[in-house]
């Protein structure tokens, strides 16, 4: 069975902002296509509540993207 691939060895929270193993990782979930990693269950299903809030949008010509 072959094993996903983790180059990065640690992650930032996306909810609160800390440094987050994914070996470690307490919980983790994907939002189009990126994966996350949180330090609690709690932060993960803040995340999951709202997304959009917690990811970055970026901006190409002068439009959001959400």
């Amino acid at each position: 069975m072959k094993r996903e691939r983790v180059e990065q060895k640690s992650f930032v929270d996306p909810v609160c902002g800390m440094q987050v193993s994914y070996k470690t990782a307490a919980a983790e979930s994907d939002y189009h296509g990126k994966h996350y990693y949180f330090c609690a269950t709690a932060c993960r299903e803040q995340f999951d509540a709202d997304p959009a809030r917690y990811v970055r949008t970026h901006r190409q010509h002068g439009s959001r993207r959400g």
